[in-house]
């Protein structure tokens, strides 16, 4: 018991464990707070990326997939299964409405021809639409000068049905593909050099592949934008455009088609005979699970599903289509693995560095201990006179640290999550002018400081000199630092791709470096309570 009843009364009985406690606070917080964040951020691209994907994504080769809207209502017959949709995924060239004049920026994209309806209901690609009218509560948010403020239903239901006014086919950008859009510091865009790109014409060229693999003639087709797409994945919204599926599988010779038999003679009219239907294909499948499935146990139910399908179209000799047996199936996290993997080794490699920290945790433990085992080297000898063991000694000592690494963890953990959570605060704050009180209060306190200071000169103090003189060169720096500064945007939305920066605490490595700031505690602390209890009780009672 007395091991215990020792450790709490050397805890309040000195400043030095507070400041212990200090240090291991301010290690765990330190690391709570970076890996948060970019934790969060991580998240952000998870989240982006899977709502333009889906949960399952069913890759054909450039040739195609026959008969998809079979194996879509297949797919869609599964319980597991919330929707499926078809589309079709190229490269092309696109050429700008600008500038003025006859050369036009041409830029290469990766092309999206998609069926809206099935589409809207696999994805967020309705809510990923920019130009569109807001609600009330979010107009109140948005800049007197934003665009949007002004537009109606008109355009959201274009870009959502890839029509224009006339309901001709339309195409919608991603946010970055056009040069025209300017992002503001709010994470808002205004059109650049007045080309705002709803409205104006593009051509997009691209070049069919048959199911061969050999390359057919380029083509063309003019295309109205009529709206454009933010995802919050850059890469995305800097290379992708949207087609209506049956333009793009016209254009790419992916339509049902007749076959001929060339072998034949042609007929009165000069052709050939036809003797039937190659059908319409797609590159790609996207799946959306039902609620509660995810999407590692929804991918093996489509790929089962799919081998079934490609067994039965294959082998039925009346079909004129065959399946391509190297369609690949991915949860909408490997698709995306270029994206979100050096993410996560960023992140992993942050917490590899900052864990470092724990060693300088353990450092001071170890250092603050050795001095208090120093200076209750009389306490310990009479300890072990009355009859206190070596393992009482240690356990009072690992006690103390264990103490120390509680208590600090848990400030730490508490002020990170407080720091998480009032981050955006904090950033505008930072963000602003410093108020004149701050820095009027700062030299306030540094004068004040100042003459304590000169006091304690007069009499010949020096401890108590130096401790003011410190206070006073230290809050007078900070009352100018504060008095000089302008507001800093660290994160400017017009730079960086979120709005916000994410104000979620991970929990996860959160209790993780409470755990590792506890044990390095303990750890630091048992090298002098080992010290401590090897202390002989008749030299310590002699010298100490």
């Amino acid at each position: 018991m007395y091991p215990l009843l020792l450790a709490a009364r050397y805890l309040r009985s000195r400043l030095i464990p507070l400041i212990a406690v200090g240090a291991v606070a301010l290690c765990v917080a330190l690391v709570v707070i970076v890996v948060s964040v970019m934790s969060g951020f991580l998240d952000m691209l998870r989240n982006s990326g899977k709502s333009l994907l889906g949960d399952v994504i069913v890759s054909a080769p450039l040739g195609g997939m026959p008969y998809y809207g079979q194996f879509i209502e297949e797919l869609e017959s599964m319980p597991e299964v919330e929707a499926a949709t078809p589309l079709v995924d190229t490269l092309g060239l696109l050429r700008m409405p600008y500038p003025a004049g006859n050369r036009k920026e041409v830029v290469p994209v990766q092309v999206w021809a998609i069926d809206p309806p099935s589409f809207a209901r696999v994805t967020n690609f309705r809510d990923d639409l920019y130009w569109q009218g807001r609600d009330d509560d979010t107009r109140e948010s948005m800049m007197p000068d934003d665009p949007r403020l002004a537009l109606g239903d008109s355009l959201l239901g274009q870009g959502a049905n890839l029509r224009d006014a006339d309901g001709q086919p339309g195409i919608v950008l991603g946010m970055h593909v056009s040069i025209a859009n300017a992002r503001q510091r709010d994470g808002s865009y205004r059109p650049r050099y007045d080309w705002f790109m709803p409205g104006m014409e593009t051509v997009l060229t691209v070049v069919p592949i048959g199911e061969s693999g050999r390359v057919g003639a380029q083509r063309d087709r003019r295309f109205e934008i009529v709206n454009e797409l933010q995802t919050g994945v850059y890469e995305i919204d800097k290379n992708r455009v949207f087609v209506p599926l049956e333009v793009a599988q016209e254009l790419l010779q992916l339509d049902a088609a007749p076959v001929v038999d060339t072998s034949a003679d042609p007929g009165p009219d000069g052709n050939f005979p036809v003797i039937g239907t190659s059908p319409a294909r797609v590159t790609k499948v996207l799946v959306r699970a039902s609620e509660g499935i995810s999407p590692d146990a929804l991918r093996s139910l489509v790929e089962a599903r799919l081998t079934a399908f490609t067994d039965r179209v294959n082998g039925d000799p009346t079909l004129r289509g065959r399946v391509p047996s190297n369609i690949g199936v991915l949860t909408w996290e490997q698709q995306l693995r270029d994206i979100i993997a050096p993410v996560e080794k960023e992140r992993e490699m942050m917490r590899i560095l900052f864990s470092i920290i724990y060693l300088v945790c353990a450092g001071l433990i170890l250092s603050i201990f050795w001095a208090i085992v120093a200076e209750k080297t009389r306490d310990i000898g009479i300890l072990r006179a009355v009859g206190a063991s070596r393992l009482g000694i240690l356990s009072t000592f690992l006690a103390y640290g264990l103490t120390i690494g509680v208590i600090g963890s848990a400030v730490g953990v508490a002020l990170a999550a407080l720091v998480v959570r009032r981050i955006n605060d904090i950033h505008d704050a930072i963000g602003q002018d410093a108020p004149t009180w701050s820095w009027v209060a700062a030299l306030g306190i540094a004068a004040t400081a100042s003459v304590m200071a000169l006091r304690y000169a007069k009499r010949g103090v020096l401890l108590r000199t130096l401790l003011w003189s410190i206070t006073a060169a230290t809050t007078a720096i900070i009352g100018v630092a504060l008095l000089l500064h302008e507001g800093t945007l660290i994160w400017d939305p017009a730079v960086y791709y979120f709005v916000d920066i994410p104000s979620a605490v991970d929990w996860p490595t959160a209790l993780f470096t409470a755990l590792g700031g506890i044990l390095f505690s303990v750890v630091g602390a048992a090298i002098p309570a080992a010290k401590a209890a090897d202390t002989d009780p008749v030299e310590a009672l002699r010298y100490g």
